[in-house]
């Protein structure tokens, strides 16, 4: 792909800066009515199939974590969503955005992931409503 057509994708699909691969398995946690479905849909298109739900009993090669301030622990979550992954895969970790109900503060962010054994490598914002901070677990 050229570094035009990277571009067009980038403006027509909020997931493309998010490093997803055709064929990969992405595992969701987190799912409710307020996450972005645009952002979803472009996940999906990304990796050609349906993002897997908390059920899914395998491996995933990354995971998405939609997280608000309310839903519990953060550092749980994470060490939970690390066993999720296979061997050096990324998390992206969304929370809401500042000023948005269940936001949360990025030194919280960077407390628990590294608790959790993560490396945390970037936020950016990918939607409207959301931002992504993208967690690498060690390789096993």
């Amino acid at each position: 792909m050229s570094a035009t057509a990277d571009h067009a994708e980038e403006r027509t699909n909020p997931a493309a800066r998010l490093g997803f691969e055709p064929g990969q398995v992405v595992q969701e946690i987190g799912y409710d009515d307020d996450v972005d479905f645009d952002l979803r849909e472009g996940i999906e298109s990304i990796i050609g199939s349906d993002l897997v739900d908390e059920e899914y009993d395998d491996v995933a090669d990354a995971v998405v974590v939609w997280f608000r301030d309310e839903d519990g622990d953060l550092t749980d979550s994470l060490v939970d969503a690390i066993g999720l992954l296979d061997n050096g895969g990324n998390l992206w970790l969304l929370t809401p955005k500042t000023g948005r109900d269940g936001y949360v503060e990025p030194s919280d962010i960077s407390d628990a992931a590294q608790t959790a054994g993560f490396s945390q490598t970037k936020s950016i914002s990918v939607a409207k409503d959301w931002s992504g901070t993208r967690l690498v677990a060690p390789k096993r």
